[in-house]
């Protein structure tokens, strides 16, 4: 196929002199985790109607359109929209007919002129109610814009719905879906996101997904999406052209200035591992990281502890509290003789352990009694802390180790001090009478 080798060159001299300037964004942060029987999948469109490396004039859509396919026993648990583009923001579009107004925004800039939006969108309640079928995402217009970025061959716009499903044939798994707007460049040239607390017991099917905007199929420059080392490809994606412009839910290779690629990585993780670690380069393309998503098989409960009621005798030092231990969050048990210590104004107090195991979105109940010793003050904070040996360390990997505790503020009941009497002096009236 013949191609415009002269508009091919001009980008990449263009992009070697943007790259010498500092350029801003949000990190790629973990968003929201789901933790059960869950996966997830793409879907998505591109506005460019070919890449813009190769455009001769600047042209770009307002309207395109993809197709959701889930399987009958798959149910949509989440669903985000994301759209992006060049420019300041397009931040009311339409989905479907339906008005969308940006929740939270996302935005990037080169040489102080050429600006980057993403806009996000929760709109689970909408892809729960249409289910399959195609979906068109429309009036998302930056044509403003493109004659500016096009002396860049920066002109882009495009959208994508990340869509997590639960189905009650799949195994107990981890799905983390992180998002921002991070810069993968020849000035930036490499984006590392750690995976913590996992537990993986087995590594199949395991899977990592992402979304990115602006990647050329002709840049590719020590281009590669890699985890634990291990640099990911696939039929769709060489091992140094990660950001192509294609699309493997659809085997596509036209999603122009776009990519929506899930790569598995069960090779590439191992039973036991207990964090992994996502790394992207590019030494030339200039890329922007707006979603990954992850999906591990990792069993792991999650303790977490409320404190239901206080009751003390009145002018006692004793206290009987009523509490719960909850493993809501989870794709594990929580083992029986977990600890639990209780603290008063940070010194411990009382130690006790569950006595169940507690099940998965289950919780046990108990009430203990507590022995205040007498130098703590009459306003004390009580706080109850879960897998915890009263030294600041547990004895279970937790998916979440930052939620074990509840506290509250303690106001002891004592009776009031009353003022003594004066004695009484009485007159001898007889018969047991006086005055």
């Amino acid at each position: 196929m013949k191609q415009n080798y002269h508009l091919f060159f001009s980008k990449i001299l263009i992009l070697s002199l943007i790259f010498t300037i500092n350029m801003q964004g949000q990190d790629v942060s973990l968003y929201q985790q789901f933790n059960g029987r869950y996966d997830f999948t793409f879907l998505g469109n591109t506005m460019n109607p070919e890449e813009n490396t190769f455009q001769p004039t600047p042209t770009i859509f307002t309207t395109s359109t993809a197709t959701l396919n889930l399987q009958p026993d798959d149910v949509v648990e989440k669903a985000f929209l994301y759209w992006a583009g060049c420019g300041i923001g397009d931040f009311n579009v339409k989905l479907n007919g339906v008005d969308i107004v940006a929740e939270r925004t996302f935005s990037n800039v080169l040489q102080t002129q050429y600006n980057f939006f993403s806009a996000f969108v929760d709109i689970t309640s909408q892809i729960q109610s249409t289910g399959n079928g195609n979906y068109t995402l429309s009036d998302l217009d930056v044509t403003s814009f493109i004659n500016l970025h096009f002396q860049n061959k920066t002109n882009f716009a495009g959208w994508a719905i990340v869509v997590v499903y639960y189905n009650p044939n799949l195994p107990l798994n981890q799905l983390n879906v992180y998002d921002g707007l991070q810069v993968v460049s020849q000035q930036q040239n490499e984006l590392n996101i750690t995976l913590n607390s996992l537990n993986v017991i087995d590594n199949n099917d395991a899977k990592i997904g992402f979304l990115a905007w602006e990647g050329d199929v002709g840049l590719s420059n020590n281009e590669t999406l890699s985890i634990n080392e291990n640099i990911l490809s696939n039929t769709l994606n060489p091992a140094d052209n990660a950001f192509n412009g294609t699309n493997t839910i659809t085997n596509s290779t036209e999603l122009y200035n776009m990519d929506l690629d899930i790569y598995s990585i069960q090779d590439n993780i191992d039973i036991g591992d207990t964090s992994a670690q996502i790394q992207m380069t590019s030494s030339q393309d200039f890329v922007m990281i707006n979603a990954i998503v992850s999906k591990l098989n990792s069993q792991l409960p999650d303790a977490t502890i409320s404190i239901d009621a206080t009751n003390q005798a009145c002018n006692s030092n004793i206290f009987f509290i009523d509490f719960t231990v909850y493993n809501v969050n989870s794709t594990e048990i929580l083992p029986a003789g977990t600890p639990i210590s209780i603290y008063a104004n940070g010194e411990l107090i009382e130690y006790t352990e569950t006595i169940l195991p507690i099940p998965i979105n289950g919780s046990w109940s108990d009430q203990i009694s507590i022995l205040l010793p007498f130098t703590v003050p009459g306003n004390f904070e009580l706080q109850f802390v879960v897998d915890d040996l009263g030294t600041g360390t547990g004895i279970v990997i937790e998916i979440n180790e930052d939620n074990n505790s509840d506290s509250q503020l303690i106001n002891q009941v004592s009776s009031p001090a009353y003022n003594s009497l004066e004695n009484l002096i009485s007159c001898n009236e007889g018969l047991t009478k006086g005055t």
